[in-house]
């Protein structure tokens, strides 16, 4: 598969918006009424259009339809690329927060080593590693594709049925599989966007304005109800909405030439996986010299974006160029 200039963007867009839900953790600043609205909206849908990308990317590398033959490099392909950096990042983090604590602010705090890498693994939501929850959700997902999609006469839309089914199921928290069946429909959009291929693409560029239009409303109603619509009718709702808006969006002709976007998405995996140790960083340093409430919190929140999108992209080339397993890891 080559790479599509598009799903760049798309992803640098979904990178972006995880990095500004990611500067505040589990305590808002006061007195500062936009954030917690807008962060709101953006946790809506940027995730399950994270999800779509993937499952679209899926599909085009031929990895969901791939025949049980293939099932067994399948399955090492997303140990390396999704479980590697999801152990390394958790032990990092978690040792990083216990001796950082002893010097600066530290958010999700862990109980300790043994009890933080317990919890990331068996109470994701007590993890002090939350934010990596994406790959193994995604680990989860790509993995079990393959075996449905042959369980399913290599139907495709009895496989998203499937996926839709498990959106309502009660699954536990532990080992992400509550995740899994909360996001699957999403991914499961992406698979069927890969299938449709020029149709799809064809349709989100010709609605374009009207699907944009319906997105933005959306959003404005999510944000302005203080929380009131329950999580997950919020995510159906706003995240399959967001998907085709979204990705007409990044295909707008003009955007073409804003290369700062794709190289934003080229370095996505990289940013997922260090920017809240950035964020974290700058956050402590900070709160060291200053407050982040009321007017101080927009020039707080722009050097903390700052620091979880820029950091991570001059640490890989700064430093993970030079140490080829580690390159490859965060490729």
């Amino acid at each position: 598969m080559s790479r599509r200039a598009d799903i760049d963007r798309a992803k640098g867009l979904a990178i972006v918006l995880v990095v500004f839900g990611h500067i505040v953790a589990r305590q808002e600043p006061s007195h500062v009424v936009w954030y917690p609205a807008l962060r709101r909206a953006i946790y809506g849908f940027h995730m399950p259009f994270f999800f779509y990308l993937s499952g679209l990317v899926a599909w085009l590398a031929g990895h969901a339809t791939a025949p049980p033959a293939r099932w067994p490099a399948l399955f090492g392909a997303r140990v390396r690329r999704l479980l590697i950096p999801f152990g390394v990042m958790a032990f990092v983090i978690t040792a990083g927060k216990l001796a950082a604590a002893r010097f600066i602010h530290v958010d999700n705090m862990p109980g300790g080593l043994v009890a933080g890498l317990a919890d990331v693994l068996w109470r994701p939501l007590a993890s002090p590693a939350y934010s990596l929850w994406y790959l193994a959700t995604l680990f989860l997902l790509s993995v079990a594709t393959p075996p449905l999609f042959a369980a399913c006469g290599r139907r495709l839309w009895p496989v998203i049925g499937v996926f839709a089914a498990v959106q309502l199921a009660p699954l536990p928290w532990h080992l992400y599989l509550a995740e899994a069946g909360r996001y699957a429909i999403f991914f499961g959009a992406g698979l069927a966007a890969g299938a449709l291929g020029d149709r799809w693409t064809g349709w989100i560029d010709r609605w374009r304005w009207s699907l944009l239009a319906v997105f933005a409303a959306g959003c404005t109603a999510i944000a302005a109800d203080g929380g009131a619509l329950p999580f997950n009718l919020r995510l159906l709702g706003l995240g399959l909405a967001a998907i085709p808006a979204l990705h007409a969006l990044v295909r707008i002709p003009c955007l073409s030439s804003v290369r700062i976007v794709e190289t934003i998405g080229r370095n996505s995996l990289m940013i997922y996986l260090f920017n809240t140790i950035f964020i974290g960083l700058a956050k402590g340093l900070l709160l060291l010299v200053t407050g982040w409430n009321g007017a101080r919190f927009l020039p707080f929140a722009a050097t903390l974006m700052s620091a979880g999108l820029i950091g991570p992209i001059l640490l890989k080339q700064r430093v993970l160029r030079a140490i080829p397993v580690l390159d490859r890891m965060t490729e």
